[in-house]
């Protein structure tokens, strides 16, 4: 190879190579450029992006005040009954659990010596009667004093007034029911000796039966004898109807609540005291209420809104709630009927955005 050849093959060669490390040069060069080309580029701002949503129709509705509260079924009356004085039992006239009526005798303590009392005093009352009999006859022919007649007289009444108090002490050591009742399960034995703190047996007035329970506060003024409310009890789908008959004449201060009692006719002896119910009770009632649906609504910055569809685009309007049940809230400020109300998406919603509705429904109860 000659000399001339031998350069122009090195020159060649180092051309080449000058252009590979130009290329590799300016091309990182042209993708950074690129890459703030893209950065730079305006992106469209989110409130102008269409949101998809759904939305409902307000009409007036009735709207009921309901109230699901736990309660508790209570006798119309108990008692447990003990004697009025100490003494041995003697009889036991009674069975556990038996239905018993007003006056029956339940039981007796030693009586003998107020019996024999008693005995001894209806044994003179014949001979006082017969006395005072004699003296009034007497005293009609003048032939006794007034006085002595009043005498007679004063003796017969003193008699009577002590075969009462005897009757008494005899009545003392009986223990009758007080009211018609169903016993509970006895407590003592024939033969004890009692006193007045010795529980004998318990009574229950069956029917009717209370039942009661608490609400919040801001129901104090509004319940009312007679309301009527429904309830369930425990294990037991059946629902029942009472009437409210009396409530409590304050609030209580610590738990902020207000006790309520409710009469339940129960004829048929199903329902026992003591049992745990779950009462609904209808306070209030409202015939033209406007509502929304609850997801509605959007609390922020201690006020409640909701988004109205407004041509095309969201607006926010501030309510005054009221009452709600578990599904619509009552608005008593800031809506009317024939407004178009937002339900989803209302998180991502500003004001002025554009909406597109994909489904419009009418407010139902």
């Amino acid at each position: 190879m000659n000399k001339t050849l031998k350069w122009t093959l090195v020159g060649v060669v180092g051309v080449g190579l000058a252009a590979v490390l130009g290329v590799r040069t300016f091309m990182p060069r042209v993708n950074e450029d690129l890459k703030d080309e893209v950065v730079k580029q305006p992106q469209a701002p989110k409130q102008n992006r269409a949101l998809n949503v759904q939305a409902v129709v307000l009409d007036k509705v009735l709207l009921a005040d309901e109230l699901f509260v736990s309660g508790n079924v209570m006798p119309d009356e108990e008692v447990s009954l003990a004697f009025e004085t100490s003494g041995k039992v003697t009889e036991i006239l009674f069975q556990e659990g038996a239905y018993v009526r007003k006056g029956d005798l339940l039981a007796k303590i030693n009586d003998e010596t107020q019996q024999a009392e008693l005995r001894k005093q209806e044994a003179q009352l014949k001979l006082f009667q017969d006395r005072m009999y004699r003296q009034n006859a007497l005293l009609e022919k003048e032939a006794v004093s007034e006085e002595a007649f009043q005498e007679a007289q004063a003796n017969l009444a003193g008699l009577h007034a002590e075969i009462d108090r005897v009757k008494a002490n005899i009545a003392l050591r009986e223990l009758r029911a007080p009211f018609d009742g169903v016993l509970g399960l006895r407590e003592v034995s024939l033969g004890a000796y009692v006193s007045p703190t010795t529980p004998i047996v318990k009574l229950t007035k069956m029917n009717p039966l209370k039942i009661e329970f608490s609400v919040p506060e801001r129901y104090s003024g509004v319940l009312k004898a007679g309301a009527r409310l429904n309830f369930t009890v425990e294990g037991d789908l059946e629902e029942r109807a009472a009437k409210v008959y009396a409530t409590d004449s304050r609030v209580d201060m610590v738990t902020r609540t207000f006790t309520v009692r409710a009469l339940y006719d129960n004829a048929d002896g199903a329902l026992f005291p003591g049992r745990y119910v779950n009462v609904n009770l209808l306070t209030r009632e409202y015939p033209d209420a406007i509502a929304v649906p609850s997801q509605a609504i959007v609390s922020e910055m201690g006020h409640d809104k909701v988004f109205l569809y407004k041509n095309g685009r969201a607006q926010s309007v501030v309510i005054t709630k009221g009452i709600r049940n578990e599904a619509l809230v009552q608005v008593v400020q800031g809506l009317e009927a024939g407004d178009t109300v937002i339900t989803t998406g209302t998180m991502q919603l500003r004001e002025g955005q554009a909406v597109v509705l994909d489904a419009v429904k009418q407010i139902e109860n």
